[in-house]
């Protein structure tokens, strides 16, 4: 059963992937970017992970990263499994904390400089949140840290205007007793958004470093002031039991 409490948590695995693994994700990235033009994932990149119905694309991307930033989907080969297997080393500290977690999605590289950062926003379990799989909570692994500015921070918020509606005969549908859903369009793209009172906590974790952030839980990052600052970012996500697991 999936808890309301997973997917307004936050946590951390510290030493999530070691300086060597860090260092050779570094590396990869670095190489991927110099062999095929790094001016194709950032000022010149048109798509975006981050949707907003009736929106396009480039409307979506002004809406999330104003000022821009460098996004890779599908990343090396060698960095996805990489990135994978210490998901799968991380089982046990992840099922504490967030027990209905069963997969990792495809990793995101993303890299952010002066000026660049994400506004508040929160992922949402599902576009369908009793279709299955559903989004517990994003995760984020930090490489290469900023000499100043684009710290990650997560907001809390107590105001109704967030939450939807609870399900009907949630048990039923794999959520426990009083599982809330978050209102859709909770990005800056919708007004009472923008207009809801919230609280900030931010951090700036060391390098390699996984930070957890529920998928109903508002998230952003600061904007960088000096220096890059380059991620990995994925989701966690749960399938039924009936599910055929995921394939990594």
């Amino acid at each position: 059963m999936i808890h309301i409490a997973e997917t307004v948590g936050i946590g951390s695995v510290e030493n999530f992937i070691d300086a060597t693994e860090q260092n050779r994700l570094a590396a990869l990235m670095n190489g991927f970017l110099a062999a095929q033009d790094r001016i194709r994932f950032g000022d010149e990149r048109r798509i975006s992970i981050h949707e907003i119905p009736g929106h396009t694309a480039e409307q979506a991307m002004a809406v999330y990263e104003p000022a821009g930033r460098i996004e890779i989907p599908n990343i090396p080969d060698e960095a996805e499994k990489l990135l994978q297997h210490a998901f799968d080393r991380a089982r046990p500290a992840l099922a504490r904390v967030m027990p209905s977690i069963t997969t990792c999605r495809p990793w995101t590289y993303v890299e952010y400089g002066p000026g660049q950062h994400i506004t508040s926003h929160l992922d949402g379990i599902a576009p369908d949140p009793l279709a299955w799989p559903r989004q517990i909570a994003g995760i984020s692994v930090v490489i290469t840290s900023a000499e100043a500015g684009g710290a990650f921070f997560v907001e809390t918020a107590s105001s109704d205007q967030l939450w939807n509606t609870q399900p009907a005969d949630a048990t039923r549908h794999g959520y426990a007793d009083g599982m809330w859903l978050a209102h859709d369009g909770a990005d800056n793209s919708a007004i009472w958004f923008q207009q809801m009172p919230r609280t900030r906590w931010s951090v700036d974790p060391a390098a390699g470093t996984a930070l957890l952030y529920g998928s109903q839980l508002t998230h952003g990052t600061l904007p960088v002031v000096q220096g890059r600052a380059a991620k990995f970012i994925s989701w966690l996500a749960a399938e039924p039991d009936t599910a055929t697991p995921h394939r990594r």
